[in-house]
């Protein structure tokens, strides 16, 4: 392992309390600028919530990176390392206009692909068939559709930052196991700021992350899961990533296809999502995004543990865990859902 526990240590745990400290002073600014998510509609909560919890996120994140870089932890000066924070926080920037004014859901798919193809250009796609229209293909479906899956699971107090953070985390066990000192690192500042925002956003949430957040956390995730590198064949190596984001994938793809079932635009919100769903089979919010939580936990320990094993036992553990998925969409499928 190129990089040492306690410096991984460090920088988690720099963001950790980075977040933690940043996010009451992102709450306050909230109130004092009265920046608001206004309940009404499909959404949950019953009164007006700060937005910003974002932009906490962000700045703890970038601080702790530039620290690392400064200090000599992260290779400082890495056009790999600038072109991907470039990039998140040009998306976190975008997201933070949409929770201030609101921008056409066009747009934000707009600077995703933008996002994609700026990944693709830096040689950080897929290659899986070695042809580049497919491979490009497969990265731009990868890298929109894990940001817009985090950005649509921001909807339920704890629910998004949560899941982040497992993730994340899971990703950051692969990459050290397998000597990806920077991949490792950056996972695991992205999963120390998720944690650490939690304590303000766990139900009832104090603050919310709005797209400023979600988008910002969904992208890094996305290019992360990219960029993992174990010993395997390339097929295998492609599973891992879309296995360790299992529920994001099952929550976005429940959500367009129930959406479109009842002729309603997928860009449009509703209380649909699973989280939504289990609270209406009489599960409490907090109890609902637990159950998400833990769910997820498995899923990570199963996805860490498919680059450790034999091919066999990892087909196994992956054809088990998406037969599980697949029974939960059908399960929260036939659960009764609303728009309003």
């Amino acid at each position: 392992m190129n990089g040492s526990l306690s410096s991984y240590l460090i920088i988690f745990f720099g963001s950790l309390f980075g977040c933690l400290f940043l996010t009451p002073m992102a709450l306050n600014l909230a109130l004092k600028k009265e920046i608001f998510d206004i309940p009404g509609g499909h959404k949950s909560h019953s009164s007006p919530i700060p937005y910003l919890g974002g932009v906490a996120i962000v700045t703890a994140f970038s601080l702790v990176v530039l620290c690392a870089t400064t200090f000599g932890s992260l290779p400082a000066g890495s056009g790999q390392l600038n072109i991907i924070v470039g990039l998140a926080l040009l998306l976190a920037f975008i997201g933070l206009i949409d929770d201030l004014r609101t921008i056409s859901p066009v747009i934000k798919f707009l600077v995703q692909i933008f996002c994609a193809l700026c990944i693709c250009l830096a040689g950080d796609g897929v290659s899986i068939f070695e042809i580049e229209f497919i491979d490009w293909a497969i990265t731009f479906l990868w890298v929109v559709g894990i940001t817009n899956s985090f950005n649509l699971l921001d909807n339920m107090d704890g629910l998004a930052a949560g899941l982040a953070g497992i993730v994340s985390f899971t990703f950051f066990c692969i990459a050290a196991t397998n000597d990806q000192f920077l991949v490792a690192s950056l996972a695991v500042a992205l999963s120390g700021c998720a944690f650490g925002f939690l304590k303000k956003n766990s139900f009832p949430a104090a603050i919310y992350m709005g797209d400023g957040g979600s988008l910002f956390l969904g992208f890094l995730i996305s290019y992360l899961g990219l960029k993992l590198r174990f010993e395997s064949p390339v097929s295998r190596s492609f599973l891992v990533p879309i296995t360790a984001c299992a529920i994001p994938i099952l929550d976005t793809t429940v959500v367009f296809f129930s959406r479109l079932w009842h002729r309603r635009s997928p860009f449009l919100g509703g209380k649909d999502h699973i989280s939504h769903r289990l609270v209406s089979r009489g599960y409490s919010i907090l109890g609902a995004v637990r159950k998400i939580y833990v769910f997820a936990l498995v899923v990570g320990f199963v996805s860490f543990f498919i680059t450790e094993v034999n091919a066999l036992l990892a087909a196994i553990m992956v054809a088990t865990v998406w037969i599980v998925v697949t029974s939960v969409a059908v399960f929260a499928w036939k659960t009764p859902t609303s728009y309003d």
